[in-house]
């Protein structure tokens, strides 16, 4: 993959969404961002199939984050132009992203376990049989939920704590905190300040002004960050604040700063022309979150299976 190849893939990636339902919409911009990086060698990690012609029908990326906790994650992610399927591309290019995978394990992490991962949505069965054939096996199931911004519940106060937009300032402390929130969930790791701004808060959807952070004492203890898709917006006609990250630190937990947070957040988007709200919860989650969201009025709309192969240390 080249940076000039980005606009027909994402052509590709348009086309795809017709047929596969994800309900996932992104810009030329939000897909540069995503591939075009400091964590993504395109030279190796990355293969797109072309006809004679020049068009492209097809793309598979493997990618690692250089931090992790359990197991050293690869992502392994890709799509077929529906009018070239069923003549073995996407065999082909998960062929080549399970080695690739392999490869980039041992060249940068032999010293510890692995996670090669591919997620498919439930209304994509022909990948998850796939999937299947090549020996992947499923390991969690993430709910995509969301709910409209009407009947919306009031804010919550929790005291000593206050509840602000997101700031610049704060950006590494959020990070930081961030860190501390997560430490039991599947997957996560100690994301440094590079995967962070990459992944997270340097992404062209991230919107700060929607965004909420509680301080307590003057520190973040809670947050809810908060992504539009314009994307999305012009295909579905309604704009969606996704919320990306969630939590809360550890020694604050207990005192219903998550519902503070996100009831705050969705106030706040309501007020600034989004019309839905949506954020996605590991079925599996430790803390309890699914029951949390429900509560809220975010119901599922679609299933994403985590299909992964473990592959041991090498040394």
């Amino acid at each position: 993959m080249r940076p000039d190849d980005v606009p027909a893939l994402a052509e590709l990636l348009s086309a795809a969404e017709a047929v596969d339902d994800t309900g996932v919409h992104e810009s030329v911009e939000d897909l540069t961002g995503w591939w075009v990086n400091e964590l993504v060698d395109l030279e190796r990690d990355s293969q797109v199939v072309a006809t004679a012609d020049g068009e492209l029908v097809g793309y598979a990326t493997a990618i690692a984050p250089p931090t992790f906790r359990d197991a050293y994650g690869v992502h392994l992610e890709g799509r077929v132009h529906p009018g070239w399927r069923g003549r073995g591309i996407g065999r082909a290019l998960l062929a080549w992203q399970l080695e690739r995978g392999t490869q980039v394990h041992a060249e940068r992490h032999p010293e510890a376990p692995a996670r090669l991962t591919v997620t498919a949505y439930t209304s994509m069965p022909d990948v998850t049989a796939m999937l299947r054939r090549a020996g992947l096996v499923e390991a969690r199931w993430f709910f995509h939920m969301a709910r409209p911004l009407t009947d919306l519940p009031e804010p919550r106060e929790v005291e000593g704590v206050q509840l602000v937009p997101f700031s610049w300032d704060r950006d590494d402390e959020v990070r930081r905190a961030h860190n501390a929130a997560f430490t039991e969930h599947y997957g996560s790791s100690e994301r440094d300040t590079t995967s962070w701004q990459v992944m997270f808060t340097g992404q062209s959807q991230f919107r700060p002004d929607l965004s909420v952070l509680a301080l307590s004492d003057g520190a973040v203890v809670a947050y809810a960050l908060s992504y539009v898709s314009e994307a999305s917006a012009a295909v579905t006609g309604e704009r969606e604040t996704y919320f990306g990250q969630i939590g809360v630190v550890p020694e604050a937990r207990g005192r219903g700063l998550a519902k503070a947070v996100i009831v705050q957040a969705l106030l706040v988007a309501a007020e600034n022309d989004c019309q839905t709200a949506g954020l996605q919860v590991d079925s599996g989650n430790v803390s309890g979150a699914l029951g949390l969201y429900e509560s809220l009025g975010f119901s599922t709309s679609r299933t994403e299976v985590s299909w992964s192969r473990h592959l041991d240390p090498l040394r």
